[in-house]
């Protein structure tokens, strides 16, 4: 069975006291969930059309591991504590 990757990039933060309580719950929902954190930030260095953007690489052990974590009740949780303090998107790729 192929790993499979979340990967989140944020376009924009407009509130980052909610962005402190959406991580204070969307971490431990999420490593709960099986997910495992590769890596966070921004990036070190940009090249083509990248844009220097927050990003978030997660590891799995599935799609659907990471489609249950991302449509559970804990990490729904931390979207409402989220709200509408970051515009983001959110891909969950499986891996080769």
């Amino acid at each position: 069975m192929a790993k499979a990757y979340w990967v989140a990039t944020y376009r924009s933060i407009s509130n980052p006291d909610a962005l402190a309580a959406y991580a204070k719950l969307a971490g431990p929902s999420i490593t709960a969930a099986g997910g495992r954190f590769l890596a966070r930030g921004t990036p070190s260095k940009t090249y083509e059309a990248g844009l220097n953007q927050r990003t978030v690489l997660i590891e799995f052990d599935s799609v659907a591991q990471a489609t249950a974590a991302h449509d559970s009740a804990g990490y729904k949780a931390a979207l409402d504590a989220l709200g509408d303090g970051a515009e983001r998107d959110i891909r969950i790729m499986e891996g080769l």
